[in-house]
């Protein structure tokens, strides 16, 4: 019992070690990707057909891909140089809070704008309806990109976050639930995961076929957020050859490296870093009633999330997966904005908010009260920057002694304390 009568909810972290590791990586990055844009382009047929004065729509969509300004930019040069006219369009569903300034206004906090790129971004809601695919589901395409002459799809291929399948995430989604715009991705959402799994490669195949797709650009990243590949494809080529680009992004993307945690916090969750806010694969929680969770993903006994970026606009989509967090995070949540994503989505369980506490300490030693049987020097806690960012990490002791006997991992600090301030502000190690 504390002082004041009260249970007592909280236990003290002040005598837990923590050691900084650092995540040993050799993977390909590309430096030159202007080039690399410009080569891969060049591969598919339909770009030899671009003729002068041609209005070219590139899509841009809302995830938080390190090197996307860079690639856009190289996307659009290269149209110019064919004689085309690029122009920039966002590509995203219900993002944004499922309005043309909302998406306009996500796509500059990505340092996607008019300024950075060069080219006019035309942001709206309007679509246009291609026809249907077999099952009598609507196929809709964005009313800008639609009247373009021709359409560059550009997208990162990676895992989803919400099922498994041979196409996830990647150029057939961004044809479908971002070309689409949140008419789509609300006809498609309306099924759950048996949409995404099973729809997803039919209305691209509708797509493809009436639609002025001219190619696509994959982006497969490494570990670090940088470029390991970039690969051109034809409209008719993506869905025969995105399930080998799948296995590759799978095979390159960065994990935490212990399956079994007691406490994990993250630093920061945001819809640049994964359209869940935190990516489900890594923290090992996709929050979906009826499907399971991985057996292969990290087991957190106990998730922490202390703060939402600013990129994120206030979507506070994903706060759900953890079990803790800040009231600093839930101040920030605009309730409109992630309504309208969670609903079209029908994820319900990823947008409730978890238990709330007034500071960082606060939460963490409350996670820390919740695994009071496991003692101090034995309890396995991980803190990472977010999900994207995992080179390094802040991991107690016990973990600590488990990575001196890896070869993948390197521990770079001498024993340290929790980084909190006197006020209990978590002060982050990873900047």
């Amino acid at each position: 019992m504390s002082a004041k009568g009260e249970i007592e909810t909280r236990r003290s972290l002040d005598g837990l070690r923590m050691y900084l590791l650092r995540q040993r990586w050799d993977q390909p990055n590309i430096e030159d990707i202007d080039e690399a844009v410009q080569r891969e382009l060049a591969k598919t047929p339909a770009w030899q057909r671009i003729r002068t004065g041609d209005e070219i729509a590139i899509t841009a969509g809302s995830r938080g891909i390190a090197s996307l300004p860079h690639i856009l930019r190289a996307v659009a040069a290269a149209v110019r140089r064919r004689g085309g006219r690029p122009f920039i369009f966002p590509a995203m569903g219900s993002h944004g809070g499922g309005t043309a300034e909302g998406q306009r206004e996500l796509l500059a906090g990505l340092g996607v704008d008019e300024e950075t790129m060069g080219v006019p971004i035309r942001s709206s809601m309007e679509v246009v309806r291609l026809g249907e695919t077999e099952e009598g589901l609507p196929v809709y395409v964005d009313a800008y990109a639609a009247a373009a002459d021709g359409i560059i799809l550009v997208n990162r291929v990676k895992k989803h976050t919400n099922f498994d399948a041979p196409i996830e995430s990647g150029l057939a989604k961004m044809a479908v639930i971002g070309l689409g715009k949140h008419a789509q991705a609300e006809a498609v959402h309306q099924y759950g995961n048996y949409g995404l799994r099973e729809y997803i490669p039919k209305v691209a195949r509708v797509v493809f076929e009436r639609a002025r797709v001219l190619a696509g650009l994959a982006i497969i990243e490494n570990a670090f957020g940088g470029v390991a590949e970039l690969v051109g494809l034809a409209p008719q080529e993506i869905l025969d050859r995105e399930p080998a680009l799948l296995a590759r992004a799978k095979e390159l993307s960065p994990k935490i490296p212990f399956h079994d945690i007691d406490i994990a916090l993250v630093e920061r969750m945001g819809k640049e870093i994964s359209g869940t806010g935190m990516d489900c694969y890594i923290i090992g929680r996709r929050r979906i009633i009826g499907e399971p969770e991985w057996p292969e993903a990290p087991q957190i006994r106990t998730l922490v999330v202390i703060d939402l970026t600013e990129a994120s606009h206030g979507n506070g989509l994903g706060v759900g997966l953890a079990d803790m967090t800040t009231r600093r995070l839930a101040d920030k949540i605009d309730w409109a904005i992630t309504r309208a994503n969670i609903m079209t989505s029908g994820n319900l369980e990823r947008g409730k908010l978890p238990l709330v506490f007034d500071t960082d300490r606060d939460a963490l030693e409350a996670a820390a009260f919740r695994e009071r049987a496991t003692p101090l020097e034995a309890l396995r806690v991980v803190c990472i920057r977010d999900t994207l960012h995992l080179r390094h990490l802040l991991v107690s002791e016990a973990l600590a002694r488990e990575a001196a006997q890896r070869d993948d991992l390197e521990i770079i600090s001498e024993a340290l304390p929790l980084p909190f301030d006197e006020a209990g502000n978590w002060q982050s190690p990873f900047q």
